[in-house]
């Protein structure tokens, strides 16, 4: 004769305190997403998954948590999914169905992305990784879905190529070149500068799907700094980069403006209560410290200080 087990997490806790967030980190998948005419994008995603906890319950079932997960992975594995938003806005529904005590559900994801593409002198073909992340909040009222990316650049200090620019200035002069002449010159040869490897972040946020190609915002993030940066460089590629980079010097805060000029361009389907996430960092090369700077803000706000 079988006995039924106890349901512990359904009992009353000692301490009645509610909780915002009760889950699990750290569960792998692999995900499909499917590309028109071309094989499926395969990612090796890391899941978070959360919900709220009121204060008369214990414990959140963190077995139901798992086997609701696990169900709807493997349906996108198997299905491909179109985004990984997607996948992460299904899971956060479902979370909420199943969970009669829960009033939110969170979902979210971070994946290793790699693009092809070609090197922009020799033309050869190469490959970079970026760091995608995905979310999505599932309320009564609705849910909410996040995409975005990380990207590495590079970024050149203007106040350093200033400094350069008048020690080359007064060099010219010293020697007796013209000053049209001089003008001219620094014109079309940048002057040094200290560099930065930059890492440029950018996600998308609105309710439901934000209809967002997530290629348009890597692109908006990788041309927001001063240069691209390619995994293969042949010796054109590196004086390629190392001359437009000197040619668009930019400060942390010009990367996060130029991030903020994209997001309007590209995105202009967005709505007004989209939240738009601009964060640049940068590895400071003749500092001990690292440069940071971000703008959290809804998109009818952007569109209104571009002036679009």
């Amino acid at each position: 004769m079988s006995h039924q087990l106890p349901d512990v997490q359904a009992t009353s806790p000692d301490v009645t305190v509610g909780l915002s967030q009760v889950g699990v980190t750290g569960v792998d998948k692999l995900v499909k997403l499917a590309r028109e005419g071309k094989r499926p994008i395969v990612l090796t995603a890391e899941f978070e998954v959360f919900v709220d906890l009121p204060a008369w319950r214990k414990g959140a079932d963190m077995s139901r948590n798992m086997e609701v997960i696990d169900e709807i992975l493997e349906d996108a594995t198997r299905e491909e999914a179109y985004s990984v938003e997607e996948v992460c806005g299904e899971a956060a529904e479902r979370l909420l169905e199943k969970h009669d005590y829960t009033s939110k559900a969170e979902v979210s994801m971070e994946a290793e992305y790699m693009r092809r593409e070609q090197t922009p002198a020799s033309d050869r073909e190469t490959q970079h990784m970026v760091d995608i992340v995905a979310s999505a909040t599932a309320t009564e009222s609705g849910t909410r879905e996040e995409i975005g990316a990380q990207v590495t650049g590079m970024t050149v200090c203007p106040c350093s190529q200033g400094m350069s620019a008048a020690r080359a200035k007064q060099t010219l002069e010293d020697l007796g070149v013209e000053e049209q002449t001089i003008t001219k010159f620094l014109d079309e040869v940048p002057q040094p500068g200290h560099s930065q490897r930059g890492h440029a972040t950018l996600t998308v946020e609105a309710d439901g799907d934000p209809d967002v190609d997530l290629n348009h915002v890597i692109d908006i993030a990788r041309d927001s700094m001063s240069a691209r940066i390619y995994n293969l460089a042949k010796r054109p590629d590196e004086d390629h980069m190392t001359y437009e980079a000197h040619a668009d010097a930019k400060f942390v805060e010009d990367c996060v403006r130029a991030l903020a000029e994209g997001v309007v361009d590209e995105f202009d389907h967005l709505p007004d209560d989209a939240v738009i996430t601009m964060s640049q960092s940068n590895d400071e090369s003749i500092h001990q410290h690292n440069a940071h700077a971000e703008r959290v803000v809804e998109m009818g706000t952007l569109r209104d200080e571009i002036g679009t």
